[in-house]
């Protein structure tokens, strides 16, 4: 029995998107991407600030990084955007050198994430602990809300109990509907009331116009020179790294919520791509945003990339359409957004008391210290950096302790078995050279390793050790018992360590 090929035109949509073939995904993926923009604009407004730019600044980063990663990115549906993560570490810079070096070193930081993309960092984020991932977490929370405190202090009275209307209501209002954000109805009421009323606080448009057009292609305005690339250099290496991480732990999540896979390599590879083109066209950088994300793929039910897409347009849309509309939105309101957001970031189960008590010792340490970090130097990537070093020298100090060291004396006092069980590797290892009796054992000693394992050259040079101080004595020793690994190691490095 034959079977035809299929047509022309049946081959053409089997490719063509879900949103084409598909009404209902295409008015699902269109609704998500309007909602998800109009959520975008406080925040990205809120993170120019914080990054001390104007917000169009973070508003053409906003665009061009959704836009592209629509296109270039490796987990669909997932939204990225200008960020307080990347604003909080190009902040200093911007202030220091001024606007040209922030978008070089957006620039630099896109030419890094291709590369660290192309490198295969992706896999790197398996050797992340769970608690520097809370620790960082938690840190970017505290510096979010720190960011927000200048702009609560020697301002117009108003501006508290305006403060504290907008907290209410988003409090509140996703308790009656969950239909639109409640961070655009709290920014909208707010800005209702003071604008109606005459209220003298200050507003977006005190902070820098809006744009009035697309965003142009250009060149940073800075001395193309050695120097230059220095100082951005270390900026643009943080970014890389803390965008990157960001994104990778997002795309997880969507991961785990659409029940689907991603290519977490062209993410960080399109991660670095979308910041380049951000660059040149005069945004401030950025990277995945959990919040919209959730948005646009737990609330929404969007699933592809033609949400992402819209959610960039749109937002360009609404603010060159309603550019003067937005500059008069209060401070105050952006304020509670922020406020809002480092709340809702915090992993308040981390610090509960009953988490604390069950909690290991070391675990909360690495969280304490990533979070110290970060918070001290406001550099989120030494902080993960710091955290993860010091997590591994508390696992290395831990798993030191588990390998152990028995010995068993033949009846007849002709040999002796020692059984060493565990792991053996730099930190276990050291010990392992003075648990034996060299000068009381007989002459033939077996060292049994059928419960070992030995993972680097500081286990064969330990071994290579014991055998050499029998030798001195005229005994014989024997390893067994070692499986596949240890045996090649073993083999390789086996009396090679040691010069003579």
């Amino acid at each position: 029995m034959s079977t035809s090929a299929p047509s022309p035109a049946a081959r053409l949509r089997g490719l063509r998107p879900d949103w084409l073939s598909d009404p209902k995904v295409w008015r699902t993926e269109i609704l998500a991407g309007l909602v998800v923009a109009l959520a975008l604009i406080p925040e990205a407004i809120s993170f120019s600030v914080i990054a001390g730019v104007d917000p169009a600044i973070g508003l053409f980063a906003s665009f061009t990084m959704a836009v592209t990663l629509s296109i270039v990115g490796g987990r669909r549906a997932m939204i990225s955007a200008a960020t307080g993560a990347v604003a909080l570490v190009i902040a200093p810079l911007n202030r220091e050198h001024g606007l040209g070096y922030l978008i070089s070193a957006v620039i630099l930081a896109g030419v890094f994430q291709i590369v660290l993309g192309a490198l295969g960092v992706a896999k790197l984020m398996r050797f992340v602990p769970r608690s520097v991932m809370v620790g960082f977490v938690n840190a970017l929370a505290i510096l979010v809300f720190m960011a927000q405190v200048p702009e609560m202090h020697d301002v117009p009275w108003p501006v508290y109990p305006l403060l504290a209307g907008g907290i209410a209501l988003m409090v509140f209002l996703p308790k009656v509907t969950t239909v639109v954000p409640a961070p655009l109805v709290s920014i909208v009421a707010l800005t209702a009331i003071t604008v109606a009323a005459g209220i003298a606080v200050p507003t977006v448009g005190d902070k820098g116009d809006l744009p009035s057009s697309l965003p142009v292609p250009g060149l940073p305005d800075v001395p193309f020179t050695l120097d230059t690339l220095t100082t951005i250099a270390p900026y643009a290496l943080a970014m890389a790294l803390v965008g990157l991480m960001e994104s990778l732990m997002t795309a997880k999540l969507v991961d785990d919520i659409t029940d689907t896979r991603s290519s977490k390599t062209r993410e960080s590879i399109g991660q670095g791509i979308a910041n380049i083109v951000t660059g040149f066209l005069g945004g401030m950088g950025g990277c995945a945003v959990i919040g919209q994300t959730m948005i646009n793929v737990k609330v929404s039910g969007a699933r592809t990339r033609l949400s992402t897409f819209l959610a960039g347009t749109f937002l360009m849309v609404l603010c060159i359409a309603f550019g003067p509309v937005v500059s008069d939105i209060p401070m105050a309101a952006l304020v509670a957004v922020m406020v809002m957001v480092s709340c809702a970031t915090f992993d308040w189960h981390s610090i509960a008391p009953k988490t604390l008590k069950r909690m290991p010792a070391g675990e909360i340490a690495v969280m304490l210290v990533t979070v110290v970090c970060v918070v001290t130097t406001g550099n989120l990537a030494v902080g993960v950096v710091v955290g993860s070093v010091t997590a591994m020298v508390i696992f290395a100090k831990r798993v030191a302790h588990l390998a152990n060291v028995t010995s068993v004396t033949d009846p007849d006092g002709g040999s002796v078995v020692y059984a060493v069980t565990g792991e053996l590797f730099f930190a276990s290892s050291n010990d392992l050279v003075g648990q034996f009796d060299y000068a009381g054992d007989p002459d033939k000693v077996v060292v049994d390793l059928t419960d070992a394992h030995i993972w680097d050259a500081s286990s064969v040079a330990a071994l290579d050790a014991i055998e050499t101080k029998y030798a001195q004595r005229g005994k014989a020793v024997e390893i067994v018992g070692l499986n596949g690994p240890s045996a090649r190691i073993h083999g390789k490095l086996s009396g090679e360590l040691t010069g003579g």
